[in-house]
């Protein structure tokens, strides 16, 4: 019985915080980041505020939370790549900037974090891009640094260059309702020839 009461307990406060990512998130939609207060969230929540101190520490935490939940690069694992170390890194470098590339044009919250992160010095946002720039380190150590050994830091380059890329296209698409380059970013023709560029790209840096 007292296991079982624990269990309850335990499933009860996952419930509550996914309440309150929820909240966060539809705050975010309706009424961007200054709307972000605890009494708000706790309200859209339909929760007692003071469980947002209990389960994240205040709204600080609640919000790098929702935060992580969120980006793309930070909740790839490092054994997601396991089975690809064969060829290099390449299919999984592929696999993930193609992915990425729908993730952020579907997400629109990802987008205004990516933007929030650009105009405002918050400390989540530092430590999201500390925790980002550390899991990638992980992966190109463990995959592409060294299969392209002397040549590592170009390849990192690049990728740079394609992930910031699929930030700014995927932004672009859905802000704007012109082309960019002639390309219809928001067609499932445009979004294809994109596609077909970065494994393009991946390819040519192999060869």
């Amino acid at each position: 019985m007292e296991q079982e009461t624990g269990v309850k307990s335990l499933r009860n406060k996952e419930k509550s915080k996914q309440k309150f990512l929820d909240a966060v998130e539809k705050i975010l939609h309706t009424k961007g980041f200054s709307g972000l207060k605890v009494n708000d969230i706790a309200h859209t929540a339909g929760l007692d505020k003071k469980l947002i101190y209990n389960y994240f520490g205040g709204k600080d935490g609640l919000i790098d939370e929702y935060i992580r939940s969120q980006d793309f690069w930070s909740n790839i694992k490092d054994n997601s790549a396991e089975t690809l170390v064969n060829d290099g890194g390449k299919t999984f470098c592929k696999t993930m900037l193609l992915s990425q590339f729908d993730y952020i044009f579907k997400n629109k919250n990802t987008q205004k974090i990516l933007l929030w992160g650009l105009i405002e010095n918050r400390k989540s946002l530092k430590k999201l891009a500390n925790d980002r720039e550390e899991n990638g380190a992980r992966l190109f150590e463990g995959l592409t640094d060294p299969y392209f050994k002397e040549n590592a830091k170009r390849y990192r380059a690049i990728i740079a260059l394609l992930i910031s890329g699929i930030y700014y296209l995927d932004i672009y698409a859905t802000t704007n309702d012109a082309t960019f380059c002639g390309l219809d970013l928001k067609s499932a023709a445009g979004r294809t020839e994109i596609e077909n560029a970065i494994s393009f790209l991946i390819d040519k840096s192999y060869e």
